[in-house]
C-alpha cells in the first residue's frame, strides 16, 4: 500500500482509506471485514457518523483474533462540531476511543471550524424550539488546537489535523501551533479540485485527504431526509462523459479513474461504499497510471465553488458565523 509520510510524526498514512460516512452500525462490521480482507488498513470515521462503536467491534475481533496488529491500522476520527471548544476536546476524544475500543487514534481532526452548542444529554447539537441548531459564535479554534496538542503529548493520538478549514484558517493555526497540522481533510473530487488550498498545504507540508472523492452520490438524499435541504443541480460525477470515456480507455471502473486522478497527485482518498466489489475496486488503483494528457483533461472539469456539495448551509444561519469557511 502506498503511504504518505505525515510531517511532525513517524506516522505513515495509507493513500487509500475506507470512508464510513452514512455507513450504519448494522452494516459497518461487514463493510470493515470486506475492507480489511481486501487490503485496507486506513479507516476514516467521526464522532457524528454514529458508527464508531460498530467499527470498534470489528477491529477488536480482528486484533484479538490475531488477524491484524493494531500498529498495522491507521484510524482517523474527528472532534464533533458541537464539541469544538477547548474544554470539550478530551472528553469527546475519550468517548470516541471508548467506542472504538482503542487506546489511541492515529489521526484526530477538528471536524469543522465553526461550532454548535451541545445537548449534553444526548450528545447531539442543541436546538431551538423551531428545530434549528444553536450556533456557538464564540468558539476559539486556536484554543481548541492547543488542547489537541495536549492529546498528542498524552499519547491519546499520534497526529492531529483539520477538516473543512479554508486557506487562511489553516495558515492561522499553522503559524501559532507548537505541533503543526499534519493533515487537512476537505471535500475534493473532479468537480471541486481546490488548487489554491492544495498549493498552501504543499508549501506547509500538510497532507491532504479528499473526502467524497467520487462526488458523494448519496449526499442529496441524506440532506433531504435529515435536514429537508436540497442542492440544486446536484453534480453527477459518476456519469460525466469524460470519465466514462476514460473508464473505457483504461478498462477501469469510473470510481477507479476518479480515485487515481487524486491519488496519482499524492492526495489521500477515502471513498465509501457498502458494495463488496466496489470496496475491492476502490483500493485497486495502483496497477495503472493515467497519462498526463488525461490528468489535464480531468483537471479541466473543475467547477470551483459551483462544484461544492458540502457547504453546511443545512445548518440555518451558519454562514453568519465568523469562522464559516466558504464564501458565496
Amino acid at each position: 500500500m502506498q503511504c504518505v509520510n505525515l510531517s511532525g510524526s513517524n506516522e505513515q498514512m495509507p493513500i487509500v482509506g475506507l470512508g464510513t460516512w452514512q455507513a450504519t452500525p448494522e452494516e459497518i462490521e461487514n463493510i470493515i471485514d470486506i475492507a480489511l480482507e481486501s487490503g485496507y488498513r486506513h479507516i476514516d470515521t467521526a464522532f457524528v457518523y454514529n458508527n464508531e462503536e460498530a467499527i470498534g467491534n470489528a477491529l477488536k475481533r480482528w486484533i484479538e483474533g490475531g488477524k491484524i496488529k493494531r500498529e498495522e491500522l491507521f484510524v482517523t476520527t474527528k472532534l464533533p462540531v458541537f464539541g469544538n471548544r477547548a474544554a470539550d476536546v478530551e472528553n469527546f476524544l475519550r468517548i470516541s476511543l471508548n467506542r472504538l475500543k482503542l487506546t489511541y487514534v492515529d489521526l484526530y481532526l477538528i471536524h469543522l471550524p465553526f461550532a454548535l452548542f451541545c445537548d449534553k444529554e444526548i450528545l447531539q447539537p442543541a436546538k431551538n424550539e423551531d428545530g434549528s441548531v444553536i450556533i456557538d459564535f464564540e468558539n476559539d479554534n486556536l484554543a481548541t488546537w492547543k488542547v489537541m496538542e495536549e492529546q498528542v503529548r498524552k499519547g491519546l493520538v499520534k497526529a492531529i489535523g483539520l477538516s473543512n478549514f479554508n486557506e487562511n484558517q489553516v495558515k492561522e493555526i499553522y503559524d501559532l501551533a507548537a505541533i503543526k497540522p499534519a493533515v487537512l481533510q476537505i471535500e475534493m473530487h473532479a468537480y471541486l479540485q481546490q488548487p489554491n488550498i492544495v498549493e498552501v498545504c504543499n508549501k506547509l507540508n500538510i497532507a491532504i485527504t479528499a473526502y467524497s472523492p467520487l462526488g458523494s452520490p448519496g449526499a442529496q438524499r441524506h440532506f433531504l431526509t435529515k435536514y429537508d435541504y436540497k442542492i440544486e443541480d446536484f453534480p453527477d460525477l459518476l456519469h460525466d462523459p469524460l470519465i466514462l470515456t476514460l473508464s473505457d480507455k483504461y478498462k477501469k471502473s469510473v470510481g477507479q479513474i476518479l480515485l487515481k486522478h487524486l491519488a496519482q497527485k499524492g492526495i489521500i482518498v477515502i471513498p465509501k461504499s457498502s458494495n463488496p466489489q466496489r470496496i475491492k475496486d476502490n483500493i485497486d488503483v495502483f496497477g495503472f497510471m493515467l497519462e498526463d494528457e488525461d490528468i489535464a483533461k480531468i483537471d479541466k472539469l473543475d467547477k470551483g465553488e459551483k462544484g461544492r456539495i458540502f457547504n453546511f448551509l443545512f445548518f440555518k444561519d451558519v454562514d453568519k458565523h465568523p469562522q464559516y469557511p466558504f464564501k458565496y
